[in-house]
C-alpha cells in the first residue's frame, strides 16, 4: 500500500480519487467495508431522512438529549465550511486528528472496493461514533435513504420529514418514488416517525408492508400553540407552555414535533423530562437556516435549494419586519430546478447577484442570470422597477457588491447551496454595519 495522507485535507483529496462517479446509488460496497470493519452500534441509532428539514430535526433531537444529560453523537452533512462540522460529539465538533485514525481504518479494510467520497467518509465518521461512549447516536441520510451509505447501519428508529421533489434524477420522478426510497431507512418492527403532513401513500404502504411502528404527523403527534407558545401531544406524553425553537421559521415547529416523537417512540431506553425539552428547544444552534444576523443591513442565510425549502424561506421572509429592499446572492447546482425558485423569489428580491461555487455540479453564474432573463417576462418584479443582476467568481465577492448596492435599512439574503452559505462563512460570521463593510 502506497504512503498514506497524513492530514485530513489529504484524505479528503484521496477519497475525491477512489471512485469515478462522485454518487453511484448502492449499498453493496459500502456494507462490505462496514463488515470487515465489523462495525455497529451498542445504543440507540436514530436514523433521519427526508427532502427538507433533516439538519434542523437533528440538531434538535441531539440539542433535546444533550439536556437530559446524554452522550449524544451526530453525524449530518454537508458542511458549511469545515468538513470536521459534520461529526459531533456532546455537541462538539470533532477535530481532524480525531478523524485519522478511522480514515486510515476504513483505507486498510477496504481492500480493493472503490468507495465513493461520501461512502467512504461516512463509514470512517460512523467507526469513530462506535468507539466513543454514549449513549445515544443520530445519522443523517445524504441522498434518499434505500440505497444511502447510513442505510447499512439498522436503524432503533427512524425520522422521515418532509418529502418534495429533488434529486429526481436518483430518486424518481414524483413524491410517490421518492417517498418509496425515504422508507427504505425502516426497519421491521420498529418505531418510524414521519412528520411530513402529508406524506406519499408509498411510504404508508412501506411501514404496514414491515409492521413498523408508524407514527405520523396529525394522527400519533401534533402540536398547537398561540404567538407565546406551544405545546405538544403525543400517543402518551404531552408537553405545554414551551417557548418556541432557537430556530426560525414556520416549518421549524413541524421539525420538533417529529424530535418529540421520536423520544416518545424510545422512551423506554431514552427518558427525557420537559426541562430538557424546554432546554433543549430554547439553546438550538444550526447555522444556515433562516439564520437573520442583525445588522445594517440586516443578514439573512439561508440553505434552501428546492422550491420546497424556497417556499419556506419566502413565507419566513414575508413575517419579517420592512425592509424597503431585498438584495440576493444566490448559488446553486445546475440539477435543481431554478426556474421554480426564481418563480417563488422573484416577487421578493430587487436585486440578484448570482455567484459561481467550486464544484462542476454547479450552475455558474452566467448560466444563472441567462436562466432569470429567459424567465423575466414571466416574473412579478416588486414595484414594477427593474431588477439589477449581476454575476460573482464567488460567494464573498458577490456579498460585497450586494453591500455596494444596499441602503443601512434593507436587507441581504445569502442563500441556495450549502457552497454559497458557507462561502460567506468562510472567513467567519459576517457582521455588517452601515459603514458597508463586510
Amino acid at each position: 500500500m502506497s504512503s498514506l495522507p497524513t492530514t485530513l485535507a489529504g484524505w479528503l483529496a484521496r477519497c475525491e480519487q477512489l471512485h469515478p462517479k462522485e454518487i453511484d446509488m448502492g449499498l453493496h460496497r459500502v456494507e462490505q467495508v462496514r463488515a470487515r470493519l465489523d462495525l455497529s452500534f451498542s445504543v440507540p441509532l436514530i436514523v433521519v431522512a427526508g427532502t427538507n428539514g433533516k439538519g434542523s430535526t437533528c440538531a434538535m433531537l441531539e440539542s433535546i438529549a444533550l439536556r437530559a444529560g446524554y452522550r449524544v453523537g451526530l453525524y449530518s452533512k454537508p458542511h458549511l465550511v469545515h468538513f470536521e462540522e459534520r461529526c459531533r460529539v456532546n455537541g462538539e465538533m470533532v477535530s481532524a486528528a480525531d478523524l485519522l485514525p478511522h480514515f486510515e481504518a476504513v483505507e486498510r479494510s477496504r481492500g480493493d472496493t472503490g468507495l465513493t467520497y461520501f461512502e467512504f467518509t461516512t463509514l470512517a465518521i460512523a467507526r469513530l461514533l462506535s468507539q466513543a461512549p454514549l449513549d445515544l447516536v443520530i445519522l443523517e441520510v445524504g441522498l434518499g435513504g434505500r440505497l444511502d451509505a447510513v442505510n447499512v447501519f439498522d436503524a432503533d428508529c427512524a425520522v422521515i420529514t418532509s418529502i418534495d421533489l429533488d434529486h429526481t434524477e436518483y430518486l424518481g420522478p414524483d413524491r410517490e418514488s421518492i417517498g418509496r426510497e425515504k422508507a427504505g431507512i425502516m426497519r421491521a418492527g420498529r418505531p418510524v416517525v414521519v412528520s411530513d403532513p402529508v406524506p406519499p401513500q408509498s411510504v404508508i404502504d412501506r411501514a404496514r408492508e414491515l409492521s413498523a411502528d408508524l407514527r405520523r404527523f396529525g394522527v400519533d403527534f401534533n402540536h398547537s400553540g398561540d404567538p407565546q407558545q406551544w405545546a405538544w401531544a403525543g400517543r402518551r406524553k404531552r408537553y405545554n407552555g414551551l417557548a418556541y425553537p432557537g430556530l426560525r421559521g414556520a416549518n421549524q415547529l413541524i421539525n420538533a414535533s417529529g424530535a418529540l416523537a421520536a423520544f416518545e417512540a424510545l422512551g423506554d431506553r431514552l427518558p427525557i423530562t420537559a426541562q430538557a425539552v424546554r432546554q433543549g428547544f430554547a439553546t438550538l444552534d444550526l447555522p444556515g437556516r433562516f439564520q437573520i444576523v442583525p445588522g445594517r443591513p440586516t443578514l439573512v442565510l439561508d440553505v434552501a435549494h428546492n422550491p420546497h425549502a424556497v417556499a419556506a424561506l419566502a413565507q419566513n421572509l414575508d413575517r419579517m419586519g420592512f425592509h424597503p429592499r431585498t438584495h440576493a446572492v444566490f448559488g446553486a447546482m445546475h440539477d435543481k430546478d431554478l426556474s421554480a425558485i426564481f418563480q417563488r423569489m422573484a416577487p421578493l428580491v430587487d436585486s440578484w447577484c448570482f455567484t459561481d461555487l467550486p464544484t462542476a455540479r454547479a450552475a455558474t453564474a452566467v448560466q444563472l442570470q441567462t436562466l432569470f432573463e429567459s424567465l423575466s417576462p414571466t416574473l412579478k418584479k416588486p414595484g414594477g422597477e427593474a431588477v439589477l443582476l449581476s454575476t460573482h467568481r464567488d460567494p464573498q465577492t458577490a456579498l460585497q457588491h450586494a453591500l455596494e448596492r444596499a441602503d443601512p435599512a434593507d436587507r441581504i439574503l445569502v442563500f441556495g447551496s450549502f457552497l454559497t452559505v458557507g462561502g460567506v462563512l468562510h472567513h467567519g460570521l459576517p457582521r455588517l454595519g452601515s459603514s458597508h463593510s463586510v
